[in-house]
């Protein structure tokens, strides 16, 4: 017999503090980062992050799992925002403004990710987010905003050149130099 009760208060608790540790380890050390020190930074003893943990991939996957599933609900925000009537390719921008950011303080660990093989499984969170966007720029594309041939892929190879390691303003500048790949709007010229 299975048990199905709900987490106890305190191990949720760990479990974020642990999470929210070991993303802060990992951009400063990188996959080397040790479970003792993201125990000690989590102020939890190192048999609590194991138990929640096994090791350090299952770790980052759900450093990651929970990444993905925060832009999954930005988009799924952006799609209701589009459906009371705000303009999609606003919503479009502000998303991917906002994943960028976003991706720039998680790459240490997605770096990990790929060093330690970690494997997040489940993709439902990743399909949300598809659905999400697709539901966008279908809007975009009908207010003829959006370029007739963008698509949720397009946006995924936009998100896997983002230039994570530089600063926030070179950041920025990235995402006003893409942008006119997407819209039908001619970029505008600084003065």
């Amino acid at each position: 017999m299975s048990d199905t009760r709900p987490p106890r208060a305190d191990a949720v608790r760990n479990r974020k503090k642990i999470i929210a540790a070991a993303r802060e380890q990992i951009t400063l050390h990188g996959p080397d980062a040790g479970m003792d020190e993201i125990a000690a930074t989590a102020g939890v003893a190192v048999g609590t992050l194991y138990r929640h943990f096994p090791n350090k991939t299952d770790l980052v996957a759900a450093i990651i799992a929970e990444y993905v599933a925060r832009v999954a609900e930005d988009a799924e925000a952006a799609c209701e925002r589009v459906n009371s009537g705000a303009r999609a390719l606003e919503e479009i921008t502000g998303f991917l403004a906002r994943v960028i950011e976003s991706t720039a303080s998680n790459h240490a660990a997605k770096a990990a990710a790929r060093a330690l093989g970690a494997d997040l499984g489940d993709t439902s969170a990743e399909d949300r987010s598809g659905a999400a966007l697709a539901r966008i720029i279908q809007a975009g594309q009908a207010d003829g905003d959006i370029h007739p041939d963008v698509t949720v892929s397009d946006l995924y190879l936009l998100f896997s050149s983002i230039p994570t390691d530089r600063s926030p303003a070179a950041r920025a500048r990235w995402l006003a130099l893409v942008l006119p790949g997407l819209t039908t709007h001619p970029r505008p010229t600084d003065n």
